[in-house]
């Protein structure tokens, strides 16, 4: 397990959230020095700490183990299809002209 990497991907979504290592480290219950042995992978990961930063950082404890750099297409449909359930028929059409617009934005631009 290389915990230097799981160290930079807990960094990448504390970042993410705009959050210090010292905020972050409060959330959870650990001292800032911990934190950022952590993310420099100076020291190991344990289970509880693991699932804390999980949960602080509203991701899976997959996504900071693992590179999701692999996300296959259909699990982002996936994770799409899932957010508009709850939608109304009115929020989905605004929702697809986004998605349109902003897929038409970025075709010019490839």
């Amino acid at each position: 397990m290389n915990y230097y990497e799981i160290g930079q991907r807990i960094r990448k979504f504390r970042k993410a959230h705009q959050l210090s290592q010292e905020e972050l480290a409060e959330r959870i219950g650990i001292s800032t020095t911990h934190m950022s042995h952590i993310e420099t992978g100076n020291t190991k990961l344990s289970l509880p700490v693991l699932v804390s930063l999980a949960t602080a950082l509203e991701v899976s404890a997959d996504d900071l183990l693992f590179d999701n750099t692999a996300t296959t297409r259909n699990s982002v449909i996936d994770d799409l299809t899932s957010l508009l359930e709850n939608c109304s028929i009115s929020q989905i059409k605004i929702l697809k002209d986004i998605v349109k617009a902003a897929k038409t934005s970025m075709d010019k631009h490839l």
